[in-house]
């Protein structure tokens, strides 16, 4: 597991504050005048004129020397340039945004002590007429016209709810100290909006001032619907509660970061709507950044954050946690050595320090500040609404109008006293687009993508990178990657459908020097019921690196030619040097697959160009194993473990034992037989391999710990691997 740090991104963003409202808005000009009636016969009738431009608005303060703000600014008052091209400013509005005061429950004043007048007699209504039904569309966030103003002077503040990451507990603290925060805290120019988030995001009230609707809403929010994803701690720290998982799309839930990332990020794009500064108050029991999640997520979303004008400050709804070092009642004990070692206890608080540093790195990333170990939620709302003060809204069409999506710098000088302090964001990320290009336009973009600093992820891509020695230097890594078949636009031509997927990417070193590459595209005719297969499940695409032990990155892009949608996986690979383990038996990666397939198969699995499928460890006898990448297996097919151990100076094959375990929460649910492994000793890499074919039929759906166990009898050494399973129906 991986925690981005705190700095992270945070040069991207210092001091920036910007929104990019709209892509290929249409402009219009106004009418030409009418001819008067004198004109020749032969007049022109009105043109109208139109061009396509992208509406930039930055937020901008401006504080002279005492750190006191300048009021009364217009737009002479102001110069922008953009990449150092200068700006024409189309619209700059002050927005006056009252200091905060005592609890606005203590500023109401009593009603004065008048008779009510007496209501005139009216007819009584119908009741049945009167019942209010609930709307059957859902609510979304009003968006606002370009250069628009509809909430000037107020404080626009948004309570995200992340029920995902909450178990009940926390669920039933957040939601208490948000009411209290209404009740107490709220000031009458603060416009509140509700989001939450579970199994999708849901808009649960528009920005208002009405203290009580807002109320009302939270009041409605269910406790106890989502018990928090289970992350895959390898000290077993989590509950199981036998979560069934569908084997198509829905599997990519199991990437739980990238999932809670995505959802905020669609509602940092619903923010971005509307003109003004937003605060974002994201309310969650920490964020896990698994080793398989997707970097590119957060970095896509914290510069979606930019682009909306949105900061984040984040609260951690745990609060204040004194926890017992393994963990309380509800967790099971982790077992093994680790317990008395301090292993277990480490990795325990590991990954609780690292849930809180990626809250604070989503924060501080995008301007705010995350409040951790704090059992007074309200305080972190508090500060979120101290943050909004008064400002200006400077807004200007770029003379950019190229959607590169390259990153644009912004300068905002104040023309008056020269010792004045201007505060804003510096810059944005274009949007992009990559339709209507010719071929070597499509080749020169795709190109620039994977150049981009802000990551698309228009399509879902997962990895999994596994690793076996060739040699006392050398590792083969073939590299799988899966998307959702689904994500594919599928085209009739020549009387079938057919999906052609695009495939680029680079591996750098530590150093950041580039040592291998990938440039591949994938066109498959299909059959009807293959097609409609894709549209239920993912596809995956194998290639395969050389490198030597050590720290790579990895950069890949995959676009789908029939729509331009790219999608962008970045991860780091680690090549561990297996000639430097001495105290267990040296292991190559584990490969849990569910199927394997004829190499003559190109739909679901492409030759690699390098080395040819013939070198992969993979194929055997003309079949080659896939791996699994999101570990779903069906109970209904044979699931397939392969490994290789390494035996240094041997020159014939040393007797191995091996078997397979499974484990439901701390019970064992499954074991194969003891596999005596005692021929196939590779003279050249020193790789005996193991191979395994598990019928599953027996176990029920769930999830599992998958465990697989090696023993040297004659040196008295061994070797484990685990890692988490998922069986459906």
């Amino acid at each position: 597991m991986r925690s981005i740090n705190k700095r992270t991104f945070t040069y991207l963003f210092l001091s920036l504050s910007l929104l990019v409202l709209l892509s290929g808005q249409t402009q219009q000009t106004p009418p030409a005048q009418p001819q008067p009636k004198t004109a020749p016969a032969d007049a022109k009738a009105p043109v109208t004129f139109s061009t396509t431009a992208q509406l930039v608005v930055v937020d901008v303060t401006v504080k002279d020397k005492n750190g006191e703000l300048i009021p009364g600014l217009t737009a002479k008052d102001f110069t922008v340039s953009e990449d150092n091209v200068p700006q024409t400013i189309s619209f700059c509005e002050f927005q006056k945004i009252d200091e905060i005061e005592p609890p606005a429950l203590q500023r109401r004043e009593e009603p004065a002590a008048t008779p009510a007048p007496k209501p005139e007699a009216a007819p009584a209504p119908a009741k049945k007429d009167d019942k209010k039904v609930d709307s059957v569309t859902a609510m979304q966030i009003m968006p606002e016209a370009p250069g628009d103003i509809r909430y000037r002077n107020k404080r626009l503040l948004t309570f995200y709810f992340d029920i995902s990451a909450m178990p009940e507990a926390d669920q039933y603290r957040a939601e208490g100290d948000a009411l209290k925060f209404l009740h107490s805290k709220m000031q009458p120019n603060d416009m509140i909006s509700i989001m939450s988030f579970s199994d999708g995001v849901k808009v649960l009230a528009d920005f208002t001032s009405d203290r009580e609707k807002l109320e009302q809403v939270i009041n409605k929010m269910a406790l106890g619907d989502d018990l928090g994803f289970d992350e895959t701690n390898s000290d077993d720290s989590t509950s199981d509660y036998g979560t069934s998982f569908g084997e198509d799309d829905s599997e990519f839930n199991l990437f739980n970061t990238d999932r809670q990332l995505a959802a905020l990020q669609t509602a940092i794009k619903m923010l971005g709507s509307l003109n003004e500064k937003k605060v974002l108050i994201y309310l969650s029991s920490g964020l896990q950044l698994n080793g398989t999640d997707n970097q590119a997520q957060y970095q896509s979303t914290v510069n979606a954050a930019a682009k909306a004008n949105v900061t984040i400050f984040s609260i951690d709804a745990r609060g204040l946690v004194a926890s017992a070092p393994l963990g309380n009642a509800t967790m099971g004990s982790p077992g093994g050595v680790g317990m008395y070692n301090g292993r277990s206890a480490l990795a325990f608080q590991t990954n609780f320090n690292k849930s809180q540093d990626n809250i604070y790195a989503l924060a501080t990333d995008t301007g705010g500040k995350a409040l951790l170990d704090n059992n007074d939620l309200t305080v972190g709302m508090t500060n979120a609404e101290k943050f909004l003060n008064s400002y200006y809204i400077i807004g200007y069409y770029s003379k950019n109008e190229n959607l590169d999506g390259k990153y644009r710098r912004i300068k905002v000088t104040y023309n008056g006293d020269t010792t004045a302090k201007v505060e804003y964001r510096q810059g944005y990320w274009a949007n992009k687009t990559f339709n209507k290009y010719t071929q070597a336009d499509k080749e020169r973009q795709l190109q620039d993508a994977l150049m981009l600093g802000d990551p698309i992820t228009e399509l879902t891509i997962v990895m999994e990178a596994d690793y076996f020695q060739l040699n006392s230097a050398e590792y083969y890594t073939p590299v799988t990657f899966k998307i959702p078949g689904s994500e594919l636009a599928l085209a009739r031509r020549g009387g079938a459908e057919r999906t052609s997927i695009e495939f680029i990417g680079e591996v750098k070193d530590e150093y950041n020097t580039t040592v291998s590459n990938v440039r591949d595209t994938v066109s498959q005719k299909l059959t009807g019921e293959t097609a409609a297969q894709l549209a239920h499940h993912p596809i995956q695409y194998n290639t395969a690196f050389t490198l030597l032990p050590g720290t790579y990155s990895i950069k890949v892009l995959a676009r789908d030619d029939e729509t331009g949608r790219i999608g962008t996986y970045m991860n780091k690979i680690v090549i561990p040097n297996l000639n430097k383990v001495t105290d267990r038996i040296p292991l190559s990666s584990v490969v849990l697959s569910g199927q394997r397939i004829q190499l003559s198969d190109t739909f679901a699995t492409v030759k690699d160009r390098k080395s040819g499928p013939t070198v992969s460890p993979l194929v055997q006898d003309g079949m080659q194993l896939i791996p699994s990448v999101t570990n779903v297996f069906s109970k209904n097919r044979d699931m397939y473990v392969y490994l290789q151990a390494y035996e240094r100076g041997a020159t014939a094959t040393q007797p191995l034992v091996a078997f397979v375990t499974f484990y439901r929460g701390q019970k064992k649910a499954f074991e194969t037989p003891p596999l005596p492994v005692t021929d196939g000793l590779d003279q050249h890499s020193k790789a005996v391999p193991m191979r395994f074919v598990l019928a599953l039929n027996k176990l029920q759906p769930g999830k599992y710990s998958c465990q697989v166990t090696v023993l040297d009898p004659t040196n008295s050494k061994a070797a484990f691997w685990q890692a988490p399973v998922a069986l459906v129906p």
